[in-house]
């Protein structure tokens, strides 16, 4: 199976993604929580609300000690990798093709076919590539889930690749 997907048709500038890399992304989110957040914030938000947090509790109680743990954080969070299931925005790669002004729509191609979406819909969809810490070689290379979640347990599934129209 290819893991090479490409967005392509009507851009400025084709790109080709490699979603086996996504792992060590930062933007990626962890796809057992991400639809269940009745709060949804986005990631500048979340950051922003844990930085004022951090710089309250600091100004009111003072700088504090790291505490020492029985556990290695970069084993911890190694673990969590291998055993995550994550998924990836799709908005990044739209902007960096640039669809052009007459672009209109953004169709998902798979082995059983073509799904058209608009393309404003399109900046909002999430691509999940790894489950329980594993590729998704049999169904994937990614599965396309709508933001809202109302695909999130039949999601679209053996992609191929992407075009815009």
């Amino acid at each position: 199976m290819d893991f090479i997907l490409r967005i392509q048709g009507n851009v400025n500038y084709p790109i080709t993604i490699d979603p086996t890399v996504w792992i060590f992304d930062d933007r990626k989110v962890d796809l057992t929580t991400f639809f269940d957040e009745a709060n949804e914030l986005s990631a500048d938000k979340r950051e922003e609300k844990a930085f004022l947090e951090e710089w309250e509790r600091a100004r009111n109680e003072g700088a504090r000690v790291p505490e020492r743990t029985q556990t290695n954080e970069v084993r911890t969070k190694k673990e969590a990798l291998l055993q995550g299931t994550f998924g990836m925005a799709l908005k990044p790669f739209l902007e960096n093709a640039e669809p052009t002004v007459e672009s209109g729509s953004f169709i998902i191609e798979t082995l059983d076919g073509e799904i058209t979406v608009p393309l404003p819909e399109a900046y909002e969809l999430i691509l999940g590539f790894s489950q329980d810490g594993k590729p998704l070689r049999d169904s994937g290379p990614v599965h396309v889930y709508y933001r809202d979640g109302s695909n999130r347990h039949e999601p679209i599934t053996h992609v191929q690749g992407f075009r815009i129209e």
